[in-house]
């Protein structure tokens, strides 16, 4: 699980990138692949990156609409870029990525939190997505 662990943290640095550069994560992401092939210092995108940046890509609006909805007393703007990202990375796996126990996404958010953001950032994350777990089976349409 390591592997997924790094791909993770991968992902949220190329979601992070994109916010803060105003870009796709797509585009972002397609640097990155590129860079990682000249420049051996650059971490190599994994197939599973690939699939967490597309798959956030493709129902980022679902996503976001869905985290504005739930997340009391914050709106996506006025969240720490940081956990905006890890919370877009984690209700993409919790609710587009079925083979990954609800259980696994929300620890490896919680702990993304802990990592690269804020003290209070983990009970956030772990809140807001605890939610989304709860209403997952009616909040999964495009």
């Amino acid at each position: 699980m390591a592997a997924r662990n790094k791909a993770r943290k991968r992902a949220l640095q190329i979601l992070f990138e994109a916010d803060q550069r105003g870009e796709k994560p797509t585009t972002v992401m397609a640097d990155w692949i590129r860079h990682s092939r000249t420049d051996d210092r650059q971490p190599p995108v994994t197939e599973y990156t690939m699939q967490l940046v597309e798959g956030y890509a493709e129902h980022a609006t679902r996503i976001d609409e869905l985290l504005g909805a739930y997340s009391v007393g914050w709106t996506l703007d006025r969240m720490p870029v940081v956990d905006r990202n890890v919370l877009r990375l984690g209700a993409y796996e919790l609710l587009w990525e079925d083979e990954v126990p609800d259980a696994v996404v929300l620890d490896e958010a919680v702990e993304l939190a802990k990592e690269f953001s804020t003290d209070e950032s983990p009970a956030f994350v772990n809140g807001l997505l605890g939610r989304l777990k709860e209403l997952k089976p009616s909040l999964r349409r495009d």
